[in-house]
């Protein structure tokens, strides 16, 4: 009489169950359900916080850039005005001391001596320039690669 028990007693019950049993999840939902009915009242008690009130300035405008130009015959272009190389350390040094200082913009020919290049960046190192920046033209670059493409010999 082992076989009347409970699992597996009865051998003409060999189908599958066509039902599923919803007892569990209906305890699990009862559960969850019960979880959010306590939890929904804590939820709209607040703590009430006096925030400190920023005090702060706004950000300080940028200063416009210096653009320094240098032609292939090493002449100099302060934003676009010809002028000595000799009058380059006090343009520089004059720039260095505002507040807040300007970047310095170097927009150079492609055949400029590279010496003079690193004259003009070492005057503005010197003189107290922090930033310095290049300028080019991308699309000279695309020109040139097409260039380059067209001509298989080099």
């Amino acid at each position: 009489m082992m076989g009347s028990g409970g699992f597996g007693g009865d051998k003409h019950h060999t189908q599958p169950m066509a039902e599923i049993n919803t007892t569990p999840m209906v305890d699990v939902m009862l559960v969850l359900l019960v979880i959010f009915i306590i939890t929904a009242p804590l939820l709209t008690h607040s703590v009430k916080i006096d925030l400190p009130q920023a005090n702060s300035q706004p950000n300080p405008d940028k200063p416009d850039a210096i653009t320094l130009s240098i032609n292939a015959e090493g002449k100099l272009f302060w934003n676009d005005e010809p002028f000595e190389a000799t009058g380059l350390a006090p343009r520089l040094g004059a720039a260095a001391n505002k507040q807040p200082q300007p970047e310095l913009h170097i927009r150079a020919d492609n055949a400029t001596p590279y010496q003079r290049l690193a004259t003009v960046m070492s005057e503005a190192q010197t003189a107290g320039i922090v930033k310095i920046g290049f300028i080019t033209d991308p699309s000279q670059k695309a020109a040139d690669s097409k260039i380059r493409k067209a001509e298989p010999g080099k």
